[in-house]
């Protein structure tokens, strides 16, 4: 019953940035916190940034950190993954994610989402 799709992924050149959005259905955008993951080719699905409902609580993986940031915007039910510096590791199918679960505690975990947008590729080239 809630919709994610995610935009903004593309083709860039190590250093540069993208910014990545991801819109939710809903009324009850606010009650939802949303993480955001990505897959690289042959890999598992890694944690990359979440933001608690209230937007109290931010969490980043330790290989995105400082160059990241995670932002949410209430009144157009959407989040956004900015992101500089960019390396060619940073390269994957980037995920949104949202969950209605209060316990902000387990926003790093996939398992604890329970929407996921379809995915936008971001390549880094090197």
């Amino acid at each position: 019953q809630v919709q994610v799709v995610e935009s903004g992924g593309g083709l860039v050149q190590a250093g540069d940035s993208l910014r990545l959005s991801c819109a939710a259905s809903g009324r009850t955008f606010s009650t939802y916190a949303m993480g955001w993951f990505r897959q690289a080719p042959g890999k598992e699905r890694e944690f990359v940034a979440a933001v608690s409902r209230s937007g109290g609580n931010i969490n980043y993986a330790d290989s995105v950190k400082g160059r990241f940031t995670i932002s949410r915007d209430n009144a157009k039910n959407s989040v956004y993954l900015q992101m500089n510096s960019l390396k060619p590791e940073d390269t994957a199918v980037y995920h949104c994610a949202a969950t209605g679960r209060v316990d902000s505690g387990f926003l790093v975990y996939a398992r604890f989402y329970d929407y996921w947008g379809q995915g936008t590729q971001v390549t880094v080239s090197s």
